[in-house]
């Protein structure tokens, strides 16, 4: 068996590496031997995330920050890393910070929204996924939320988003499996990241850095990300999220996407 460096490597990137589970997304990765592309905003925290890394792990790591939320933010990255063989794409970006119904901002905000979760995540799966096909290895891990599950105040736009984003890991699964490209939809419910922390204290829900009590942490994320990465093509990150979504999909997520694979290749042919 290759090693998890020779299947999925030599580099990795991971958008919305800035802190949280993405930051230790990155550091994980590099500790199995591959190197890291770090992506996000902030040039100053993708500086201290990418010190860290180095220093803990020795892997070689290049800063990207880009607004995902730009017209332009697809082929800043592609060219910035054209000189790359990216083995393993991780898209982590595309948290909510506003958490507030759609009228109550302009609608540039939705649109922004819209692009950075969904367009250009596409975007960069198509641009990396075609070189991972012909090798025949490699990885893209997409990560969703329990809020795509239905429809809910304050946050109509965003989980309309995620609900793309988990059909779409579903359907690509289907596509690139039978090339050797795993594809993982990791879902998340309530995680106890740095962004959800400053929203929580925003709101007058706790206190600053004020842990969020009964939420998953990035590292148990990070963990099953790594455990199931070959079992997509979904899978919840969440203890409480899994028991309650037996009642909402009783037949399982990717049994009902096994079935729909199945229904469209007989009526369409097989995919490509």
């Amino acid at each position: 068996m290759p090693t998890f460096a020779a299947q999925y490597g030599p580099w990795a990137l991971v958008a919305g590496a800035s802190e949280g589970v993405g930051a230790l997304y990155a550091e994980e990765l590099a500790a199995r031997g591959l190197n890291v592309v770090v992506l996000a905003r902030r040039q100053a925290a993708l500086d201290e995330v990418a010190a860290g890394i180095r220093s803990r792990t020795g892997a070689e790591v290049r800063t990207l920050a880009v607004d995902l939320a730009r017209p332009d933010a697809t082929a800043t990255i592609t060219t910035a890393l054209a000189d790359l063989e990216i083995g393993y794409l991780v898209y982590c970006a595309g948290a909510d910070a506003d958490y507030r119904p759609l009228l109550a901002g302009p609608v540039a905000a939705a649109d922004a929204m819209i692009h950075r979760n969904c367009t250009v995540m596409v975007q960069l799966c198509h641009a990396f996924a075609g070189p991972m096909v012909e090798r025949g290895r490699g990885a893209i891990v997409l990560f969703g939320s329990g809020a795509g599950f239905a429809g809910a105040p304050n946050m109509a736009v965003y989980g309309a988003t995620k609900a793309f984003d988990m059909v779409f890991a579903e359907g690509l699964y289907g596509e690139l499996r039978p090339h050797g490209v795993d594809v993982l939809g990791l879902v998340l419910g309530e995680t106890d990241t740095p962004g959800l922390r400053r929203v929580r204290h925003q709101r007058g829900l706790s206190g600053p850095d004020e842990p969020v009590r009964r939420a998953s942490t990035p590292e148990q994320v990070v963990a099953d990300a790594f455990a199931h990465l070959t079992d997509g093509p979904v899978y919840l990150a969440n203890r409480t999220m899994r028991l309650g979504s037996r009642a909402m999909f009783p037949m399982g997520r990717n049994r009902m996407a096994r079935l729909m694979a199945r229904a469209s290749a007989k009526a369409m042919g097989p995919a490509d």
